[in-house]
């Protein structure tokens, strides 16, 4: 089908013009756009590979993000017990942060991610058998949860590192732009809802979706292609290993800087973003869709965001693209403390998920080209304890300060804290910038 008739002067030929050849040229074309679009050839083969991991893993996480409170909901109502759900999010990087990146210096980290993967696919399987006997309890789940957001450590430790041995050191910032595309469309736009979908059919059919994600993801990495060998060093001990990661950070200020700007800045986001649910229905008169609209417009934002990052890149210095983006947050802050305005605080949040996700990539970007390659690892680890640890001292800060002074109080206290940061940084992000 799709060919002549054979012609006794010549041999079979297709026909471009009819039948599946003539079919398929168009929807090759269009997927060859696509993949360019998404992950341009300059990248390389190796690239894609892991990008094609990024989408299977993060679809697989968004399924279960919002299956993963409807099945501890379906255990217990005890409030604590819930909030151990949460806890289990970020008690492991805090604990295992630094520890996974050096593991990610110490050993393949192509491999490790594998391996990961596959451990957490079987803790997975494990979960789901129990889910399918009705022997499922509040302890297992919470168990679960926390060897989970362990695995989880360990995995982005060593992926993390990956992209500055596949991609040209100016393709970076495009390069993680991409990555966080895939986390943002598919962990927190498509997948949440057919994760409950699925919880709602069958309480174990959202995580045995993750466990095969997690396994083809495995597959999918191990065809990535590392160009650099790292070179091999002599054998220390791990602590010896994390506080050369440490002393190298603490010793490199611009490096340094950053880490603060991050730690500084998540307290105050912790802050306010704790009582962001209470404010919108206090203030905005959103009930309980609204609410969901104001992640939707973060991720929204999102999209623009990254979908511009090569060419905000090339048109601006990174130094003046990460204090405009923190101009915004700021601003944001103020205006969350002021408005009523459902409307505003919509339009607001749009223009706050552009910035999260533009700063986001710049200050990897930043990183990637300014810690060496044998250090990835461990000054990682340090950064995304830096995450955590502000979030875990800015939410119960917030709360406190709604509590005791109403709920507004956190939006002023980031937005002055923020405002007071933002001057002090202000001259800094060209030696943060410069350092890479």
């Amino acid at each position: 089908m799709g060919y002549r008739l054979p012609r006794p002067d010549g041999p079979v030929k297709p026909d471009p013009g009819r039948g599946s050849v003539g079919i398929l040229r168009p929807v090759q074309s269009l997927w060859h756009r696509i993949v360019e679009t998404l992950a341009p050839a300059r990248l390389g083969r190796s690239f894609r590979w892991l990008l094609a991991a990024a989408i299977v893993n993060n679809a697989g996480d968004g399924v279960a993000l919002a299956a993963g409170p409807l099945l501890v909901a379906s255990q217990t109502h005890d409030p604590l017990l819930v909030s151990m759900a949460l806890l289990s999010e970020y008690l492991p990087v805090l604990l295992f942060g630094v520890i996974g990146g050096a593991a990610a210096d110490r050993f393949d980290r192509r491999s490790m991610v594998v391996v990961v993967n596959l451990g957490r696919a079987a803790v997975l399987a494990l979960l789901v058998a129990t889910i399918a006997s009705g022997t499922v309890n509040i302890a297992l789940v919470l168990a679960a949860l926390f060897v989970l957001g362990t695995a989880e450590t360990f995995a982005d430790s060593a992926s993390s590192t990956l992209i500055p041995s596949l991609v040209a050191r100016e393709d970076l910032g495009v390069a993680n732009a991409r990555m966080l595309g895939a986390f943002l469309l598919t962990n927190q736009l498509l997948t949440p809802p057919i994760g409950a979908f699925l919880f709602a059919i069958g309480m174990a059919l959202p995580f045995a979706t993750n466990a095969a994600g997690f396994a083809l993801g495995a597959l999918l990495i191990s065809r990535v292609v590392i160009s650099t060998q790292r070179e091999l060093r002599e054998r220390t001990s791990l602590r010896a290993d994390m506080v050369e990661g440490v002393r190298w950070l603490l010793a490199h200020p611009p490096m340094r800087t950053l880490a603060l700007t991050i730690l500084t800045f998540n307290i105050t986001f912790g802050a306010a973003w704790s009582v962001l649910v209470l404010s919108a229905g206090e203030r905005l008169h959103m009930n309980a869709v609204g609410f969901g609209l104001l992640t939707t417009a973060i991720a929204a934002g999102g999209i623009v965001g990254i979908a511009s990052y090569g060419r905000l890149e090339r048109r601006f210095a990174l130094g003046d693209i990460m204090r405009v983006g923190l101009v915004i947050e700021t601003a944001t802050h103020l205006i969350l403390a002021l408005t009523t305005s459902a409307a505003l605080a919509l339009a607001t949040f749009v223009v706050f998920g552009a910035h999260a996700f533009v700063w986001g990539t710049t200050s990897t970007v930043v990183r990637q080209r300014a810690v060496p390659d044998e250090l990835m690892g461990r000054v990682g680890g340090v950064y995304r304890v830096a995450i955590v640890g502000g979030l875990v001292v800015g939410t119960p800060l917030g709360g406190l300060l709604a509590k005791t002074f109403g709920i507004t109080a956190p939006f002023w206290f980031a937005f002055g804290g923020s405002a007071m940061l933002v001057a002090i940084l202000w001259r800094q992000f060209d030696n943060i910038t410069h350092a890479s």
